[in-house]
């Protein structure tokens, strides 16, 4: 097994290893230990069962289910499709244009996850890359008067997924009633400290992130929109080219992510799980 890293803002590729195999604890360390240091690992070449998917993925942690029951996968319920496959039908079957915008897994929640690994069964040609923005890089660029005006504040997230789907030319599923109850949002902490690095990340996300909690609306506006471009400058993004067969595995606790788009006659056909977290500090 090799770990090399793939940029000098985070990521790194762990060649030699199949995820699906009976490895011992002090392999499962070295690799926690590259998740530590380089936020997003890319395990190249796997050839993984759904089951192989789930039981890797709870090596980490329990997983979480998701709100959009419609996208997952027949049969594992702990697998979010993200595909622009169709069915014999012509409906789809997974979300196409999921995480076309900047935003961190499931930050409505009020305990979001750790982290979302998603294995590449098709991938385009061209186009769908990841864009991963360190959220470390981010909080470390802000000047320190900003640092002290953002340091107690905390935001409100909410999940926008009914705005989407009444937009004109999106092609995702209407939620249920019951669904629609459970967009409740959540509040977190502007800055959050990683549970286990201890450093310091922005947890804000264009995504789901609302408004600013005790600050009025036009500053808080305004606030936000300067955190974001903190956020997602190029000097803080490493872009994934995703092979077939990647499965990429990244820190919610310090990354926000963002889907490329890509040719409308190609295909790609996902599968994601993500991984309990704890509530953010």
């Amino acid at each position: 097994m090799h770990i090399n890293a793939l940029s000098d803002i985070c990521g790194a590729e762990v060649v030699g290893f199949d995820c699906g195999s009976d490895f011992d604890d002090a392999t499962f360390a070295a690799i926690r230990e590259a998740f530590s240091d380089h936020s997003v690992l890319v395990f190249r070449d796997q050839h993984l069962t759904p089951e192989q998917h789930v039981a890797f993925s709870k090596r980490w942690g329990n997983i979480n289910g998701h709100i959009l029951t419609q996208y997952l996968v027949a049969g594992y319920p702990e697998l979010l499709a993200v595909s622009n496959k169709k069915d014999d039908a012509g409906q789809p079957l997974g979300i196409e244009d999921a995480g076309r915008y900047w935003h961190t897994d499931v930050s409505y929640e009020a305990v979001p996850p750790m982290g979302s690994l998603l294995y590449g069964l098709e991938v385009p040609a061209e186009g769908g890359d990841t864009l991963f923005a360190s959220q470390y890089r981010a909080y470390e660029n802000i000047p320190a008067d900003l640092k002290d005006r953002v340091a107690s504040l905390k935001a409100r997230h909410r999940f926008n997924y009914v705005q989407i789907q009444a937009s004109e030319d999106s092609t995702r599923k209407p939620l249920t009633e019951e669904q629609k109850k459970q967009l409740v949002g959540a509040v977190h902490p502007v800055v959050r400290t990683h549970p286990e690095t201890n450093r310091k990340a922005l947890y804000v996300n264009p995504g789901f992130t609302e408004s600013l909690i005790d600050v009025v609306e036009n500053e808080s506006r305004a606030l936000l929109d300067t955190l974001f471009g903190y956020a997602t400058d190029p000097a803080v993004i490493y872009r994934h080219t995703w092979q077939v067969r990647d499965l990429v595995f990244w820190d919610n606790r310090c990354l926000m992510h963002h889907a490329t788009p890509y040719p409308a006659d190609s295909i790609r056909h996902m599968h994601r799980t993500t991984v309990a977290g704890s509530v953010p500090v």
